[in-house]
């Protein structure tokens, strides 16, 4: 018997990239949860948040969910460097404003930036 599973498509890029894996967990609550995806939606998503990211020099950026975990994976340049990235995006219109707002939903410290709430995740297997 086949499961119904879902596949995603990946950019193609025309230069080598590195991939970033982080992890964060939701409040246990299905009302927030529903309301998180809300806030993620391409409608409801502030634009200024989505220029950041792009700003800082961030190729692609998926976020996956399951029950209250969340897996995000984001793709960059090889020459990107997250810690300056991650310093100057905190400092980006609307960019704290943002993290506060979502912070009612994550278990996470209020006043805490993407960085500090994203976990970076150990890559254990790699299919070589």
């Amino acid at each position: 018997m086949e499961t119904l599973m879902k596949s995603y498509r990946i950019k193609e890029y025309d230069q080598p990239v590195k991939r970033y894996c982080r992890t964060l967990d939701l409040r246990d609550d299905p009302e927030l949860i529903n309301e998180y995806r809300r806030r993620h939606s391409k409608e409801n998503i502030w634009p200024e948040v989505i220029a950041g990211i792009r700003e800082v020099g961030i190729l692609e950026m998926e976020i996956y969910i399951l029950g209250t975990r969340l897996f995000m994976i984001v793709e960059t340049p090889l020459d990107f460097d997250w810690d300056s990235a991650m310093e100057r995006l905190s400092t980006l219109p609307r960019q704290q404003e943002w993290e506060d707002y979502m912070s009612i939903f994550q278990m996470a410290k209020p006043g805490s930036t993407s960085d500090e709430k994203w976990q970076p995740m150990e890559r254990m297997f790699h299919l070589y």
